[in-house]
């Protein structure tokens, strides 16, 4: 029998009440003046991901500034975590409190409040909360809890209550689940590997395996129209030498499957009396760090934007093998649940210069467009962290792909987020195919226009429409060097302008001449 619980409705209403009028004054700007949210099931959606922004802000007006920020950008879902030791009480002893129930949202000792707030501020502001219900957990949930690591051996079991306590807190509010963050990492998931000297076999994929066939039908009984996704794996890994080397992903992906690298069934070792998870969709972090987005992977099993092919093929491969089970007919849909570039400044080791981060957002938002599998495009994150040393001795510990310093001054890429532009133009060719996107999402007109090389006015090319979601498109034949760019004029809902006409960025078509 399901425990007792308060709509949620009810709890947004009372909480909305509770907090500072700054706060309410702030959204109500928010949905007065931004354009309703379109979600076309067609088009590619945007999402942002940045926890420090809105869950552990401390300021709830500054919080809300930010949420205000990412409505008026057109943002249509936002990732947040519900992290099970941040919750879960009594989070490092090895044993739970007498009389803790952890498939009951309501039992003693449980703290939502972080995520209250976050998805309350979300659903406010018209945009899509969707939740990754996460470890690390508590001491008391490892199946060694005399270890004292959070990471370690979490129990299947236990998390599918925490799961399930999530599903009945957020139900009505929260459509989109995301069970664990980067399994395929130490920092998330421990064991990685079980090792005798240097000869390691994999642990942590039929470890994830179970803790998906243990969450994905809690949620599902309490919302079954719910999309749950697996995976949320990080794009890089390393040969497993030793317990907690990082898994890549793809082996992660034939090894929680039970597939061989050829492809084909294991049924050997842990594989014996195998049982396949059950997913809605694959949640998946494409980082390409230093690559361009149209560039690949030098190691195969490793998974950047410009690999998804591979990544599919291995998918699929695996889903027919019966490693992987789809609910519904059809393949696995692709949700990126986290994608962006560090920048230099200030990551002096992994960060691209700032103009290559805003014109490589835009092109990987294309890519993610024109693969139909591709459902989401989370930036991730808003605002950089600090940089720190961390303490293996990384000098620029910490994340800084932001649209925004520390500081929260704006990078050149938080000018083009909201109207990303790329011409797609093949080497020696005389068509271009030219994409867009007008943010927020609803039906705008658009101007193509182009400069000749060297010249200083600008003809029009085409003036069309974008569809619901603003995304256009344009086939363009090329005869000679040239520069494009797009203009619109923003408009509400019911098409009244809003504002001052905008401008895309300038891209140039390069035609060689032939003599």
């Amino acid at each position: 029998m399901s425990p007792p619980q308060p709509s949620f409705s009810y709890r947004v209403r009372t909480q909305m009440t509770s907090l500072p009028r700054l706060l309410t004054a702030v959204l109500a700007v928010v949905l007065l003046t931004m354009p309703a949210a379109a979600h076309a099931s067609a088009s590619l959606e945007t999402g942002i991901a940045d926890d420090a922004a809105v869950l552990y802000e401390p300021s709830d007006a500054k919080a809300a500034a930010t949420v205000a920020q990412w409505a008026a950008l057109g943002i249509d879902d936002v990732r947040i975590f519900a992290q099970w030791q941040a919750i879960a009480p009594a989070n490092s002893d090895v044993r739970a409190p007498a009389g803790f129930n952890s498939a009951d949202p309501n039992s003693p000792g449980y703290d939502w409040s972080r995520v209250d707030r976050a998805v309350n501020l979300v659903s406010a502001a018209g945009m899509h909360p969707m939740l990754v219900v996460t470890g690390p957990g508590p001491v008391w949930a490892s199946q060694v809890p005399g270890r004292h690591n959070v990471r370690y051996k979490p129990r299947p079991d236990l998390f599918g209550q925490f799961a399930r306590a999530a599903a009945l807190r957020y139900a009505g509010a929260v459509d989109r689940w995301i069970i664990w963050n980067e399994p395929n990492l130490p920092l998330w998931l421990q064991p990685q590997n079980t090792c005798k000297g240097k000869s390691c076999t994999p642990y942590a994929p039929h470890l994830y395996s179970r803790l998906v066939r243990a969450a994905y039908p809690a949620i599902k009984t309490v919302d079954p129209t719910s999309t749950v996704l697996f995976g949320a794996l990080a794009p890089n890994g390393e040969n497993s030498t030793k317990q907690n080397a990082r898994t890549r992903p793809l082996a992660f992906i034939r090894s929680m499957g039970c597939v061989k690298v050829t492809l084909k069934r294991d049924r050997s070792g842990p594989c014996k009396g195998f049982k396949p998870l059950t997913a809605d969709g694959l949640a998946y972090h494409p980082h390409a760090t230093k690559l361009a987005p149209n560039e690949q992977q030098a190691v195969l099993d490793n998974v950047s934007i410009g690999d998804l092919p591979r990544l599919e093929r291995t998918l699929d491969a695996t889903q027919r093998a019966g490693g992987l089970k789809k609910a519904g007919a059809g393949k696995f849909p692709l949700y990126f649940t986290e994608w962006g570039y560090q920048t230099q400044p200030p990551d002096r080791t992994r960060g691209v210069s700032l103009a290559k981060q805003s014109r490589y957002l835009q092109q990987g938002a294309y890519i993610a467009y024109r693969d139909p599998r591709v459902r989401l495009l989370t930036q991730y994150e808003w605002r950089d962290e600090r940089v720190r040393r961390s303490t293996g001795g990384d000098p620029y510990a910490g994340w800084q792909s932001g649209l925004r310093f520390v500081n929260d001054k704006a990078k050149p890429a938080l000018k083009s987020f909201a109207n990303p532009f790329f011409i797609d133009q093949r080497p020696g060719s005389r068509t271009a195919r030219l994409w867009g996107q007008v943010r927020p999402g609803v039906t705008h007109r658009v101007t193509v226009q182009r400069r000749k090389a060297g010249a200083r006015r600008w003809t029009t090319v085409k003036a069309l429409s974008t569809n619901g979601s603003g995304y256009w498109t344009l086939r363009q034949t090329v005869k000679a060097t040239a520069d494009y760019r797009f203009r619109w004029q923003p408009a509400d809902q019911y098409g009244a302008p809003t504002g001052a006409v905008k401008t895309s960025d300038v891209l140039r078509v390069r035609v060689k001449r032939t003599r």
